[in-house]
């Protein structure tokens, strides 16, 4: 058969989760909440996507943030949304949830006529379902007519049209009315009228995937081989069911007299933090290898890792593996059983399911301080007008296309700086205090950093640290404790870094000196998602560089290179030179770009649309040098 463009769609509830920052209190004493998107569908479309399938999502949102969030936190995960339709009367659901402990999670669901359960048969598509290779329901929505209407024409479709369809329970008792607000972590109540809702449906799945509670519900017995058999006696499906720590089990025809008799896969042994979201985790690597044609066992293995991931992390989307964390992570195996302190894992958890990643880049750095500061005229409120001017000029360049960006500072540079926000720029902010040596960083970061936490995702956090391998000892010691912090901090706020080394305004150089740097700082335990460098001089620097950063961190961003103020030609020449290295990214440059502009502007000489005019022509021509270079350069 052709391939589909698609592998799975999922169907149901779609939500924002605000999840509790802080770890074993009430949801009372909880202070300030982390925002995920959620829902049992939605994070098997997001899990299901990082594990590397075609992944789509029906449902609905609202129109408004919280709509939109969701739109784009699936786009950013690979999520196919052409089936994401926007309520224009509803509000999107909301989850207000923590982790008291390793079993209590106190959840909310705001869910009283929310844009999820608007969905109806009319946003079903016909064309959309076949274009895929399976539909994947849960159980919640078949608890209202509208919705239950909607997911049964969908797998009615999927049977016209030979698609596997697929069942995760989900059962959340609240949610089908039999609970009050404040039981969101209620896993189980008995319902007749539940049971025999599931019953009628369950002949339209090729698998079910369920706790020993949730098959409870589904076959109208506390006793689990019991319920397994009155599912049996209505459905062929593959039965698939969740034990906990005690893994889960697979039973392809007849219920044997043991639930150990099933198929199983391996299981691992970790230290449990949060287990809301681990079932559609484990989900998520269940279809993976039941869509690859994986056995059963392969599939629960997956299955079981994902799960494992998901109850060793905070968050439930957050914190599923992509298809190379989860290799990396069968290959190697255990190392501490909480997972989230594994760094080796983490960083590879961390570099291959970021935001957004980057091919060439086009940056304009404006983030200049002490040197506008300097110029006759200036002062902060013009050097702020100024960087507004920049901006403006970023903007023209770019045009709305892809690969362009800026470096520009909060303190002289706030107003450019959160005027350029969801513009489709990548948008880089300094930290370090100009000029400093040993480094020291802008007071807005607070002793702890903790002014990080102020800082959208969007930022990339950019520091400068003038070093060379040959630093005092002293020296060396202030600046890599002041940058062990701040990438901890980075990470702790789900920012990336981008580390600016400057060594020949410290020492002599040679072909070596920034491949020696770069691998300092991975040995100690500094992995920036960026690195910014000077032009090196020789095919040996760029080789060395390269080499150093690609065999320590083989899923970094890139590189980009600065300018040091040097002339276009000199700049040119440089590019032609680095862009040979696939590595190497772009230019992060500015007072070539700014400086002389900017003097004439501050100085009363030019006013601000001729500024904006000369800055962009300057920043085109930049522009050019790279791309020509990237066009006629020999990869290296």
């Amino acid at each position: 058969m052709p391939a589909k463009p698609l592998d799975v769609i999922t169907i149901g509830r779609s939500s924002v989760d605000l999840y509790g920052a802080q770890v074993g209190g009430r949801l009372e004493d909880m202070a300030s909440f982390n925002k995920y998107i959620g829902g049992s569908p939605t994070n098997m479309a997001a899990g299901m996507a990082r594990l590397g399938l075609k992944s789509a999502l029906i449902t609905r949102v609202g129109d408004e943030h919280m709509g939109r969030f969701i739109r784009e936190e699936l786009a950013r995960e690979g999520v196919n949304t052409q089936g994401v339709i926007t309520d224009p009367s509803r509000l999107t659901a909301l989850v207000i949830l923590g982790i008291r402990d390793e079993h209590q999670f106190p959840l909310i669901f705001y869910r009283e006529n929310c844009a999820d359960m608007a969905l109806c048969e009319e946003d079903i598509d016909e064309n959309f379902i076949a274009s895929a290779r399976a539909v994947v329901a849960t159980g919640t929505h078949l608890s209202h007519p509208r919705t239950e209407a909607a997911v049964l024409k969908a797998l009615k479709l999927a049977r016209k049209h030979g698609l596997q369809t697929a069942l995760d329970i989900d059962y959340r008792p609240n949610l089908w009315g039999l609970a009050g607000h404040g039981a969101g972590e209620a896993r189980f109540i008995e319902s007749a009228a539940v049971t025999a809702k599931l019953q009628a449906h369950l002949a339209l799945f090729d698998l079910i995937v369920g706790t020993e509670e949730e098959f409870h519900i589904a076959g109208g017995s506390t006793d689990t081989l019991a319920a397994l058999r009155a599912v049996r006696a209505v459905s062929g499906a593959v039965l698939v069911c969740k034990r906990g720590a005690a893994g889960a089990v697979a039973f392809t025809g007849a219920i044997p007299a043991s639930l150990d008799d099933g198929q199983t896969g391996a299981g691992f042994p970790i230290e449990v933090f949060n287990v809301l979201g681990a079932g559609d985790g484990f989900m998520s690597g269940l279809t993976k290898g039941w869509l690859d044609g994986a056995d059963w066992p392969t599939a629960l293995k997956y299955a079981n890792a994902c799960g494992a991931f998901a109850v060793s992390r905070h968050g439930c989307t957050p914190a599923y593996p992509s298809w190379q964390e989860l290799q990396f992570f069968l290959k190697r195996g255990v190392k501490t059983p909480a997972l989230r302190k594994d760094a080796e894992l983490e960083q590879v958890h961390w570099a291959t399911n970021r935001r957004q990643t980057w091919g060439d880049l086009r940056i304009f750095a404006f983030d200049h301080r002490a040197q506008l500061e300097e110029m006759a005229g200036a002062t902060p409120e013009k050097i702020g007008r100024f960087k507004e001017l920049c901006l403006q000029a970023t903007q023209s360049v770019a045009a709305g296309r892809a690969g362009f960006g800026l470096l520009c500072d909060n303190r002289l540079g706030k107003t450019a700086l959160h005027r350029a926000a969801g513009k489709g720029l990548w948008i880089g902010r300094p930290v370090e205090w100009p000029a400093s040596r040993p480094l020291a960083l802008e007071p807005e970061l607070g002793p702890d950093f903790g002014g990080l936490n102020e800082w959208p995702l969007e930022h990339i956090v950019k520091v400068l640290c003038f070093c060379h391998p040959e630093d005092a000892q002293d020296v060396r010691a202030a600046q890599e404790d002041t940058l062990q912090r701040l990438f901890h901090a980075c990470r702790r706020n789900r920012l990336e870094l981008l580390l600016e080394i400057i060594p020949s305004k410290v020492g002599a150089v040679d072909d070596a000196t920034t491949a020696k740097l770069i691998e300092r700082f991975y040995d100690i335990g500094i992995y920036p998602d960026w690195w910014k460098l000077e032009p090196m001089q020789s095919d040996a620097a760029w080789a060395a560089t390269c080499a150093a950063i690609t065999a320590r961190d083989p899923f970094v961003q890139g590189i980009v290179i600065l300018g040091l103020g040097q002339s276009e030609s000199e700049l040119a020449a440089s590019f032609r030179l680095a862009a040979k290295y696939p590595l190497v990214k772009g230019f992060a440059v500015g007072r070539t770009i700014h400086a002389d502009v900017g003097a004439g502007w501050m100085a009363g000489r030019v006013d601000d649309a001729t500024a904006v005019a000369q800055m962009a022509q300057n920043y085109t021509r930049m522009c050019s040098y790279w791309d020509d270079a990237r066009a006629t350069g020999d990869r290296t």
